[in-house]
């Protein structure tokens, strides 16, 4: 298991639920990019209600029938860790928002097991 204490980074994503990588959504390929390339973890959190930089309103209305609404992934490792991926992730976000802020990280351990 890894082990990550103190200053980290933490890399936000801000994407739209229709954005795609090839045939699958790109949060999920996002997701599958972290993983293999071992960064701590990664949470994908769906808005209700967002726009972009066209000023396009996104919702979850009730009487919208599609909807395309704002997706955020957050992702916590070392600096040299996001450096490293960044790269990879540059050509498949052709739009949206990639923030980056120093974080502390107080703890980061998996569940105990019940003996």
């Amino acid at each position: 298991m890894q082990v990550l204490n103190g200053e980290q980074v933490l890399m936000r994503i801000f994407i739209g639920e229709a954005d795609k990588h090839g045939m699958q959504p790109l949060y999920t390929a996002l997701v599958a990019l972290f993983r293999k390339q071992k960064l701590a973890g990664a949470t994908v959190i769906r808005g209700i209600s967002g726009y972009g930089a066209k000023s396009h309103m996104h919702t979850a209305h009730l009487l919208r029938l599609s909807q395309d609404l704002p997706i955020i992934i957050e992702v916590v490792d070392s600096q040299e860790k996001i450096d490293r991926v960044l790269p990879l992730i540059d050509p498949m976000v052709k739009e949206g928002l990639i923030t980056m802020e120093k974080v502390n990280v107080i703890r980061y351990a998996p569940k105990k097991s019940e003996s």
